[in-house]
């Protein structure tokens, strides 16, 4: 093996581990979220969904937004164009909040949700 490929290897190798610990720091961080909230995913959806009539759950996200932990769930309704975006608390069941947001934002908060999962990396 030359020294060039030794030293190519040597990165692919680093690059894997590196995205591994990325996947696995994110998936930790993860359980410690769902083992903090009271109310868990399905009480959490099943609470949006009350507020969204004809609602399909399009997304769910568990995360702390503003120090406050909450279920984020995309609705899409029929017949509506974009998503009602419904926040329950995860402490206490309440809808922290619920927005409507078009096609073009979802779009804009889908790329500044990615630029943060970066720079978080």
């Amino acid at each position: 093996m030359t020294m060039i490929s030794r030293a190519a290897a040597t990165l692919v190798a680093l690059g894997a581990v590196l995205t591994m610990s990325h996947a696995f720091a994110a998936g930790a961080s993860q359980a410690a979220l769902n083992a903090e909230a009271k109310v868990d995913e399905t009480q959490a959806t099943a609470t949006a969904l009350a507020k969204v009539p004809h609602g399909t759950v399009k997304s769910v996200e568990l995360e702390r937004e503003h120090g406050t932990l909450i279920w984020s769930l995309d609705l899409s309704q029929p017949s509506v164009n974009g998503v009602t975006e419904v926040q329950v608390d995860a402490m206490t069941g309440r809808i922290a909040s619920l927005k409507k947001e078009t096609p073009a934002q979802e779009v804009k908060e889908t790329r500044i949700e990615a630029k943060e999962a970066i720079t978080a990396k």
